[in-house]
């Protein structure tokens, strides 16, 4: 090989790795510049993803909290009802009672015979108790009871006629009631000393 050839061949060998490491380097520059691109518009959709996830959860939490106050202020409605309206179902059942007693007047006005009076007078509380205790309301037991103060009241105490009736309920002035086991009236008793 003569020196021109040589140095020709340099040259172009020169030539081709200069060309090389420029496609090289614009490659690279390439790579360079899509890498920030690509990264851009990852976190660019990241960021349309979570502020499309945000506003569903917004939209949820507004549904989810108007429902709340939907629920909050139908159950409020109800209660109020039940409070004005919650006895219908007991005055209903005492009326039948009040229509026997309003007979029972006007049968009085002309009624000579008072143990027939009586009876019938007798039969209409019976038949209110009956309905009292239905709805709930029952008698407290007070007869030789020992004194409980959790359904009696003691207005006095007198001397027991005999030992057993110590601490133990002789009279009762007033009635007790309890409705469903909780006590609505004491019952006003006299005990034993």
């Amino acid at each position: 090989m003569d020196p021109k050839e040589k140095k020709v061949r340099e040259e172009e060998l020169n030539v081709e790795e200069t060309h090389d490491a420029a496609a090289e380097e614009t490659q690279d520059q390439q790579t360079e510049e899509q890498i920030p691109l690509t990264r851009e518009e990852e976190l660019e959709k990241e960021l349309e993803e979570a502020q499309a996830t945000i506003e569903e959860q917004k939209d949820k939490f507004l549904r989810l909290s108007a429902e709340f106050d939907n629920y909050r202020k139908r159950t409020l409605k109800e209660k109020a009802e039940l409070i004005l309206n919650g006895s219908e179902k007991s005055i209903g059942s005492i009326l039948p009672v009040i229509d026997d007693f309003e007979r029972a007047i006007k049968t009085m006005e002309t009624a000579t015979d008072v143990a027939a009076v009586k009876e019938g007078i007798e039969l209409i509380y019976n038949k209110l108790m009956t309905t009292l205790g239905q709805n709930g309301v029952n008698v407290i037991d007070t007869k030789e009871q020992p004194l409980d103060t959790d359904y009696h009241e003691a207005i006095a105490v007198i001397p027991a006629p005999s030992e057993e009736l110590k601490g133990k309920i002789l009279d009762c002035v007033q009635t007790g009631y309890t409705l469903n086991d909780k006590v609505i009236r004491h019952s006003k008793v006299v005990v034993g000393e």
